[in-house]
């Protein structure tokens, strides 16, 4: 708590010098707390990242649910440095997949290490997209810089990198499959989105139901051993 030193070295509470509200935390019984964070788990272990969508519609305002979701994420200095642009127009994600590819062509013919091949090769990736056009939605996610109508922001990436994190679980608990998509460089998204040079797309991340006969790669996540050090 601040404090100031009135005249003769007394200690004083200082008043706050920006509105406080009460904080309203989730109750939960400590009896409840360890189940509670199983659950979740036992859902978020079922996650994976997919490639193969159907084009079945998504449910009326998960998207919006989700993205608000995501909007809670912290950041620095509350600054809340994103933008999430939904794409569901067929026309636009055409544009969008047509500049990936030439962008992904480029990655893995020139760009690519033999190494990061090499580490990609498990899951099966290559420069064709369909994904951006066939999932009913694409999110594509921007970090808002300083620009004419948006302050500096601060702790930018992380920021941005929570708020997806928490886009993905609501996404994920909703039934929905997602991915991440990061084709570099992604200037041309500023186009695609008809975004402002301030903004700077980190994630795009379509959105929909898998395909029924979608597959994924047999893999395996680390152990609570090899993530977790207690000290």
């Amino acid at each position: 708590m601040d404090q100031t030193i009135e005249p003769g070295g007394t200690p004083a509470t200082a008043a706050p010098t920006h509105p406080t509200v009460p904080h309203r935390p989730l109750t939960v019984p400590a009896g409840e707390a360890e189940a509670r964070a199983r659950a979740f788990h036992e859902v978020m272990d079922r996650r994976r990242t997919v490639r193969d969508f159907s084009d079945r519609p998504l449910p009326e305002g998960v998207v919006e649910w989700a993205i608000r979701t995501a909007a809670t994420a912290p950041s620095g200095a509350h600054v809340q440095p994103w933008r999430f642009v939904v794409l569901t127009d067929p026309e636009r994600k055409r544009r969008l997949r047509e500049a990936a590819e030439a962008e992904e062509r480029e990655f893995y013919a020139r760009r690519a290490s033999p190494e990061w091949l090499e580490a990609l090769a498990p899951l099966g990736t290559d420069w064709s997209k369909p994904f951006l056009e066939t999932a009913p939605a694409v999110i594509v996610v921007f970090e808002v810089h300083k620009g004419p109508d948006t302050p500096r922001p601060y702790y930018t990436k992380e920021s941005v990198g929570i708020s997806v994190g928490l886009l993905l679980a609501t996404l994920h608990q909703a039934g929905l499959a997602t991915l991440t998509h990061t084709p570099s460089p992604m200037r041309f998204l500023n186009e695609v989105c008809d975004r402002p040079p301030e903004e700077r797309a980190a994630y795009v991340v379509p959105v929909g139901y898998p395909a029924e006969d979608a597959r994924v790669p047999d893999l395996r996540r680390k152990s609570l051993e090899q993530v977790m050090v207690r000290l």
